[in-house]
């Protein structure tokens, strides 16, 4: 059984790293809950303990987020916000400093993931109309969303699942990472500004606004709900049923259907989450994790330091996704010290940045822009991604280390 438990194990996390099964149609959440029925049906993890083996307050938070942020589209927020950025766009390097800043300061407060599926086509609407080359500011979309996210514990999939497991107070976190994700943000307007210099020369045509149907009485329902969920967070109150309370309020709605807003629910990025814990958790029964630990731990190999986890997040995140990455890591190290917690947050979230496949975000921005005739190639994100991720990181564990959070 063990040997079938390792197999389906490594197989799970090539797969991740590919990003699909080649020859096939079947991404990263198809390969994770294959290689999870694969482990139910043989035993691995017993059908009575598969509630146990999955962490349904992660689960649940993420649910409860992803309604309020469907609620924020509903109202035409993010295609307003969209708009209003593409206006500025006589002045292309004001336009970037925008572009980045608004989905820096949304993607902390909502699931960046969602953020940029709705701010995307809208964007590339009103760049194309006024004849200038997206791929800056797109770049610069992708990059904003993972850097802002940083600053706090609801702004993407790892930070939420990494709060949730490490018991992180939300206030707590936003202290100390409110820095690295505002200087992450500076660091990606200067490289792509100077990267994509002569596309942000370019003059720029004037084009027929044409204004998205925004609701600010919904908006306004929206910005108090978020209020309240954010005062609720310095509660004891578990985070998860905070999130589902507002949900539930939002969901009330004369204007919105609640098939709408539960339609918007990331289904497939929940059950890629729900089928890692599987995967892990029969792993983690193997007893293989906990030997390998011991070992690197007697050898003082544990990633503990910031010249450690640093290149090991870089590695992981590109390769099998920081997602993925980040349910391995907390499944098979157990008592994580929280200045680690923090340093895996920070450091998972910017590392992304690298490559075009290093984030879900990034991903999303891509086929998103395709849609919409945009083609973001591999080499054109890397240009500016590999010098803007290196900044930051260093920037960051340089913040890590100075602030105690971990030994260099």
């Amino acid at each position: 059984m063990t040997s079938l438990i390792t197999t389906v194990f490594v197989f799970t996390y090539i797969g991740m790293a590919l990003g699909r099964l080649p020859g096939l149609r079947v991404d990263r959440t198809g390969i994770a809950m294959i290689a999870a029925v694969v482990l139910v049906a043989a035993g691995a993890v017993p059908a009575g303990e598969i509630a146990g083996a999955i962490h349904f307050p992660t689960l649940l938070l993420m649910g409860g987020l992803m309604i309020l942020s469907a609620r924020v589209g509903a109202a035409g927020f993010y295609d307003a916000a969209a708009a209003w950025i593409a206006r500025q766009a006589g002045r292309p390097l004001r336009l970037l400093a925008l572009t980045i800043a608004v989905g820096g300061v949304l993607s902390a407060l909502l699931i960046n993931d969602i953020v940029v599926f709705a701010m995307t086509p809208l964007l590339c609407a009103g760049l194309a109309a006024r004849k200038l080359d997206p791929r800056p500011f797109l770049f610069g979309l992708a990059a904003a969303s993972n850097a802002g996210s940083v600053a706090t514990l609801i702004g993407n999939p790892q930070n939420i699942l990494i709060g949730q497991a490490g018991r992180l107070g939300f206030w707590t976190y936003l202290a100390h990472a409110i820095v690295p994700a505002i200087v992450g943000l500076a660091i990606t307007f200067g490289c792509i500004a100077l990267v994509w210099r002569s596309s942000l020369a370019a003059k720029a045509e004037e084009a027929l606004d044409v204004a998205p149907a925004f609701d600010r009485r919904q908006t306004g329902i929206c910005a108090t709900a978020l209020l309240v969920l954010l005062v609720l967070f310095t509660t004891a109150l578990p985070r998860e049923m905070s999130a589902l309370l507002v949900a539930a309020f939002l969901i009330v709605s004369r204007t919105v259907p609640s098939r709408q807003l539960l339609d918007d629910i990331d289904l497939p990025l929940l059950i890629l989450f729900a089928s890692l814990f599987i995967v892990n958790d029969a792993f983690a029964r193997t007893g293989l994790a906990e030997q390998g630990l011991r070992a690197l731990a007697s050898h003082g190999l544990l990633p503990d330091r910031v010249s450690s986890l640093a290149p090991i997040a870089l590695l992981l995140s590109n390769t099998i996704g920081n997602v993925p990455a980040v349910v391995m890591i907390l499944t098979v190290w157990k008592n994580i010290p929280e200045g680690v917690l923090v340093g895996l947050a920070i450091l998972s979230t910017l590392a992304g940045n690298l490559v075009l496949v290093g984030s879900l975000a990034n991903l999303i921005v891509a086929e998103r822009a395709a849609i919409a005739g945009v083609r973001l190639s591999f080499r054109d994100h890397a240009k500016a991604g590999v010098p803007i991720t290196l900044l930051s990181m260093i920037f960051a564990g340089l913040w890590l280390w100075a602030g105690g959070f971990m030994p260099l």
